[in-house]
């Protein structure tokens, strides 16, 4: 089992910059795929992007490909997402979540283990 805690989040006009942490504990993080995954008010839960356990392959929803890069690094036990060039579309409660697979996920339902969130908000 594995408990997830998000960080980073806050207010940014558009075009600016934002970095989300995902800090692990509990069980050996380096043999979760992960996950960042957002919720905007009043949608449905949606893929950003994902990370590989091992070689860190990276998968990326098609609306942030390009201004979002998610990594890991195992001996922190953290999982990132670098946003930049953000829009107000781009606000949201993002999630990280985490699977005991090799491969990351884009269906929500193939996560096991799921943080608290936190809220990004981006200003026009």
């Amino acid at each position: 089992q594995v408990q997830l805690v998000e960080s980073g989040g806050g207010l940014v006009q558009a075009g600016g910059s934002l970095t989300l942490s995902c800090a692990a504990s509990g069980d050996t993080f380096s043999t979760y795929a992960m996950g960042w995954i957002r919720q905007a008010p009043g949608k449905e839960r949606e893929f950003v992007a994902g990370i590989t356990r091992r070689d860190g392959t990276l998968n990326y929803a098609d609306s942030v490909k390009g201004r979002f890069t998610i990594s890991r690094d195992d001996a922190k036990n953290t999982v990132y997402l670098q946003m930049s060039s953000l829009k107000p579309e781009d606000t949201a409660r993002y999630y990280c979540a985490a699977r005991p697979r090799l491969m990351a996920a884009t269906s929500l339902n193939d996560y096991t283990y799921w943080g608290q969130g936190t809220q990004v908000t981006v200003s026009s």
